[in-house]
C-alpha cells in the first residue's frame, strides 16, 4: 500500500521550520504518518477504520521519563 501524498504536518510541530513533528496523509482508504525528518525511511499505512483506536492506545501510554 502506498500512502496518499497529500501529507501535513502536525499542530504540535512547534515554531520555526516545524522539522520536528510528524506527518499525516489521509486517504479514502488508508491514513499515512511519517517522520518529517527521515522521509526515506517510508511511512506507516493504516487502514481508515484502525486509525483512531491506534491513536488512543497511544494517549493512554503513560509518558516515558
Amino acid at each position: 500500500m502506498t500512502p496518499p501524498d497529500n501529507w501535513r504536518k502536525s499542530s504540535y510541530s512547534g515554531g520555526g521550520d516545524g522539522n520536528n513533528c510528524v506527518e499525516i496523509a489521509s486517504g479514502p482508504t488508508h491514513i499515512g504518518i511519517r517522520d518529517s525528518k527521515a522521509l526515506a525511511r517510508g511511512a506507516l499505512t493504516f487502514p481508515t477504520a484502525v486509525f483512531t483506536p491506534f491513536l488512543e492506545a497511544l494517549k493512554a501510554q503513560p509518558p516515558r521519563p
